[in-house]
């Protein structure tokens, strides 16, 4: 008997050493993927660089009669450096206003100045992901990217006036969540309204750039970005590689002083939690980015109030699909339409084909459309927190 009650002594002081040492495990592996980002943002002028050297030292490969019959093609390679500086100045400018972003986490103090003798090659992977988070600028905050926040963001702000009609709600008491906000204009445009509105983000690519617009710019058209420098496919014209697109194209402090707008870093699942709190969930090219979407259906109706709202559009283009050691359940809108029935949600609104472009360079000869889908799907008044849960286990 003493033994058992040594062992059952110990087993708490175990468990907490255990858990203190998961806990220190995660905030370890959380810094090294902050510090892996920012080493990105500054690698990016030595990697962009090195890709005109690529083209560069092509064009000199070429015989000399070629050469004279392109006279354009040098000129244009020092505009690439140019603007290649210029992004850099900005991403540097990012970087340097993002201390302190995070509240509730210290990780030391970020100086893209400093350092860069002991700068580390970034992966292609993660300097694409830069590259993709420089054109979110154009569809979030540019006029050039008006056509597509038109298709993607507009109906789902149309049906939530509609949902939500102005003149019958006390709309600043309506709480609605935008999961993967990116750069945070919907969000942004949804508390403009005066509903109460939080973006979450996981991507600290976005998150990053997202504070700095929403937080360091000021003024309309204030600054510019050279987005379409890495496509060197696909040109009909050599300007429209080096054309700037300006930025922000409203005044991202000019929400009304009631306005109750809020940004959130971190997973959507592991955050949002509590029951029954939210009035509407909005997602837009956000559920495809789920290891297992059915993981995302249950989040949203647990989250959701009795009688809530989930507005959904976008494609599935499973961000993990061919990702190794990275789990990915691929499911047709078929099957996530079946799951989302049988957790109890009613669908009131859908729509098969809603086409959109994503983050589209207009003026490149290849363009890609996705048909989206789009529904409104209502959790029940009537229904408990389980509700859903026992319609699956019956």
């Amino acid at each position: 008997m003493e033994n058992e009650q040594e062992q059952d002594d110990h087993c708490p002081m175990e468990e907490k050493e255990e858990t203190k040492q998961e806990e220190e495990d995660e905030e370890r592996l959380e810094k090294e993927h902050f510090w892996k980002i920012i080493n990105a943002f500054k690698y990016y002028r030595i990697y962009a660089h090195e890709r005109v050297t690529r083209s560069e030292k092509q064009f000199q490969s070429l015989p000399a009669a070629h050469q004279k019959l392109l006279p354009n093609f040098l000129p244009h390679v020092r505009k690439l450096r140019e603007c290649i500086e210029h992004n850099y100045e900005i991403l540097k400018e990012i970087i340097n206003n993002c201390n302190h972003m995070f509240e509730n986490k210290e990780y030391g103090f970020i100086d893209m100045e400093s350092d860069l003798e002991g700068l580390k090659p970034a992966s292609t992977f993660d300097m694409d992901k830069l590259k993709s988070t420089i054109k979110q600028f154009v569809r979030d905050w540019s006029e050039d990217g008006k056509s597509e926040r038109d298709a993607c963001y507009q109906p789902i702000i149309d049906e939530i006036l509609k949902q939500f009609p102005q003149d019958e709600w006390n709309s600043s008491n309506l709480n609605i969540l935008v999961p993967g906000a990116g750069l945070g204009r919907l969000a942004w445009e949804i508390a403009r309204l005066g509903y109460s509105c939080q973006g979450n983000e996981w991507s600290l690519y976005m998150l990053f750039c997202s504070h700095f617009i929403l937080n360091r710019c000021s003024g309309v058209n204030t600054m510019a970005i050279y987005p379409w420098i890495h496509q060197f496919s696909n040109n009909k014209r050599s300007a429209d590689q080096i054309r700037p697109v300006y930025f922000p194209d409203v005044d991202s402090h000019s929400l009304p002083s009631y306005a109750n707008f809020s940004m959130t870093a971190g997973d959507f699942q592991e955050i949002y939690t509590e029951p029954n709190s939210w009035d509407c969930v909005a997602t837009c090219f956000f559920i495809d980015t789920a290891h297992n979407v059915v993981d995302y259906i249950e989040t949203i109706w647990k989250i959701l109030k009795l009688g809530g709202i989930w507005i959904n559009l976008g494609p599935l283009l499973y961000h993990f699909e061919n990702m190794a050691n990275e789990k990915s359940i691929e499911l047709s809108y078929e099957d996530i339409r079946h799951c989302i029935l049988e957790y109890g949600f009613n669908l009131e609104v859908e729509k098969n084909s809603v086409p959109s472009t994503y983050t589209e360079n207009d003026q490149s000869m290849l363009k890609f459309l996705y048909d989206c889908v789009f529904f409104v799907a209502r959790k029940p008044a009537y229904a408990s927190p389980l509700n859903g849960f026992a319609r699956i286990n019956s």
